[in-house]
């Protein structure tokens, strides 16, 4: 897990905790340095999810949509299409609160790619 020092994360027991400063864009670029073909990234920052796609990660959010060269484009010109209309002064509703949808949503998600993962290795 990776974080700014604005954020602390305890670390758990098999879980690597990464702090970085907290400069803007520093935990995104320790992850575009660190991730290699076949790492999981959770993230909802589209920006980031389309490098990692581009290095071969498996990228989901963290309501357990999964980024895919299928669909990134299509999210890539979403944002970029409502930061136009914030600039304008258009208003844009930010992302509802979490809930246990979905967090469960994630979780299964998460247990799939996992297990495919596991498959495609044991073969």
């Amino acid at each position: 897990m990776v974080a700014s020092h604005d954020h602390r994360l305890e670390p758990q027991p098999g879980i690597e905790v990464v702090q970085v400063d907290r400069s803007n864009q520093s935990v995104d670029l320790y992850i575009v340095n660190h991730i290699v073909r076949g790492d999981i990234v959770v993230t909802q920052d589209f920006g980031l999810a389309c490098i990692a796609i581009g290095k071969g990660a498996i990228v989901l959010s963290p309501r357990g949509e999964q980024y895919t060269n299928d669909n990134i484009d299509y999210l890539m010109e979403r944002r970029h299409e409502l930061a136009k209309r914030r600039r304008s002064g258009g208003k844009s509703r930010g992302p509802k609160a979490m809930n246990n949808d979905d967090r469960d949503r994630f979780q299964q998600k998460l247990t799939k790619v996992l297990r495919n993962e596991q498959e495609n290795h044991d073969v």
